[in-house]
């Protein structure tokens, strides 16, 4: 799943982007409030944690512009600690709100229980004899148990959610390792690799396949083109 930062202060935003990424989730941090708006009406996120006192743009100004398109939950993480505050950013959309400083155990949790509230219907997919379940982090093919990193688990998730389709290059680089992706790279190519040999290459009937010049598609008849 693919989370949105939002948050000025350059030490707050990369620990708390690192803890989330070390959680299994994919992370995109800004500190610009204008770039932090762009990036939540154009992007595909699960969930956004948003700091209020931002350049730009501020939280406040952010979630009345987001809550006129976009249901995504909304954890505002602020210094402003007052009631005042609380009920304007519940008011205004907020789906929680948590005071600095914080625990990031409570954070996570609260990420959590948000992911669960307003997501996913389906943790659990199946395509041909490829299983998968999102909240365990497991893959299991023709009943044995295959071991992939986390960003592996991302790539195949990605895949098997739009099972049948063929996913461009530059959309899984986005939705697997962020907007701060060098796409001059061949990281997906080496990734898919490097997954195929755990989840392909021991089983007769392959599941995902290049589409030249495309990118990539994973289904229930697929058959590789190299």
């Amino acid at each position: 799943m693919k989370i949105l930062l939002i948050e000025d202060n350059q030490k707050a935003r990369d620990w708390v982007s690192k803890g989330l990424q070390e959680a299994g989730y994919v992370v995109d941090a800004v500190g610009d409030g204008r770039d932090g708006l762009h990036l939540a009406l154009e992007g595909n996120y699960s969930l956004i944690v948003l700091d209020i006192m931002l350049p730009g743009l501020d939280g406040w100004q952010i979630l009345q512009l987001l809550r006129t398109t976009r249901p995504v939950p909304v954890i505002c993480l602020t210094a402003r600690d007052s009631v005042d505050d609380r009920i304007r950013g519940l008011e205004l959309g907020a789906n929680d709100y948590l005071v600095k400083p914080f625990s990031f155990a409570e954070l996570l949790a609260r990420v959590r229980s948000q992911l669960r509230q307003h997501n996913v219907a389906d943790t659990t997919l199946k395509v041909a004899d490829l299983e998968m379940d999102l909240v365990r982090q497991s893959v299991i093919r023709e009943g044995k148990s295959i071991a992939l990193t986390r960003r592996e688990f991302a790539l195949l998730w990605l895949l098997a959610t739009r099972a049948g389709e063929i996913v461009p290059r530059t959309l899984i680089a986005s939705e697997v390792w962020g907007i701060n992706y060098d796409n001059e790279t061949n990281t997906v190519d080496v990734a898919i690799r490097r997954l195929r040999r755990k989840m392909d290459d021991p089983y007769r009937h392959k599941l995902i396949t290049t589409v030249r010049g495309m990118g990539y598609c994973l289904s229930a008849n697929g058959e590789r083109n190299a």
